[in-house]
């Protein structure tokens, strides 16, 4: 689930989460581990789906930096998934981050096998998507050849990115440029994303834009955010709306529901998906949760998801 807080922007500099096991600190030299170890019961919502379990997700990342002087930091991340291997899909990669860069100050530029700046945009708190968490995310939101730059100032988030083309290059797979902006004054928080996607080497270019708001009302938050792929000679104009509210109904639950609408502007019917979850985080250790949620869509014959599930985090 993403969430659209400043305060909580992960850049590509920043050391992991604050959870993060600090396992070395000597001379300049940082190393940090993070776990995120995810297991569900789900059941997708559909026709004819039958309960599983799932992994979603099994991810160990792995941090490294140095302290090289003038107030300059080198950094580097190499992050392992094992969600596919959980699932026996043998032919899939384990790895999912690898880049390496530098941070000066408020800013850092990366290079290498990582997410570009689209895939910071999105309000939705759904722990299973219906019908993907936004057009970014429907189109592309990583990349193996991509370079990119965070600014992270006092009251504004920037995020620029760029995929090389790299054509002829075993990694490629199309090139991509992206632009996230955020900000967050007084409990409203703003953002603004774009994206121009060449899917494949002498394809047809096409633009994603997308804008969204969230408002804390302290009791609960509010959010929302809109986002639309161009139409092409082959695809026709597709849009995606998302709505959230969360609120917490006691120190250590939290509550969520939204709706989701995807439309494909060729005539063929909308689709209206709606979520509510529940998670419940152990006071005595905040990094272990346990959830449940339920999900459907109007789609024809389409009989209500559920999915309950643990997590735990470092």
């Amino acid at each position: 689930m993403k969430k659209l807080l400043l305060a909580a922007a992960v850049s590509s500099f920043v050391a992991g989460s604050a959870s993060a096991a600090t396992i070395y600190e000597k001379d300049g030299f940082t190393y940090k581990l993070n776990g995120d170890f995810q297991v569900q019961l789900r059941q997708d919502p559909g026709a004819d789906q039958n309960a599983e379990i799932e992994f979603d997700d099994l991810e160990l990342k792995n941090y490294v930096s140095y302290d090289v002087g003038n107030d300059m930091k080198a950094f580097g991340r190499v992050d392992f998934g094992f969600k596919d291997a959980a699932e026996d899909k043998q032919d899939g990669s384990s790895l999912e981050e690898a880049y390496v860069g530098l941070q000066y100050g408020v800013a850092s530029f990366s290079f290498g096998k990582q997410n570009f700046a689209s895939d910071e945009f999105g309000v939705e708190e759904i722990y299973e998507d219906l019908v993907g968490e936004d057009q970014f995310d429907n189109v592309a939101t990583d990349g193996d050849d991509t370079l990119r730059v965070d600014v992270e100032l006092e009251q504004v988030y920037i995020v620029a990115s760029y995929e090389m083309d790299a054509e002829g290059e075993a990694s490629e797979n199309g090139e991509y440029f992206d632009l996230f902006v955020s900000t967050e004054i007084a409990g409203l928080a703003l953002a603004a994303a774009y994206q121009n996607a060449t899917p494949s080497i002498g394809a047809e270019d096409f633009d994603t834009y997308g804008v969204s708001a969230s408002y804390d009302f302290n009791i609960a938050t509010l959010a929302a955010d809109y986002s639309v792929t161009d139409e092409t000679s082959t695809t026709a104009e597709q849009t995606l709306l998302n709505v959230a509210a969360t609120f917490d109904v006691a120190s250590t639950t939290g509550v969520a529901i939204g709706m989701q609408n995807y439309e494909l502007d060729d005539g063929s019917d909308d689709v209206t998906g709606w979520y509510a979850n529940v998670t419940y985080k152990f006071p005595a250790a905040k990094n272990v949760s346990v959830f449940a949620e339920l999900s459907d869509t109007d789609e024809d014959e389409s009989d209500m998801g559920y999915l309950a599930g643990m997590r735990v985090k470092f």
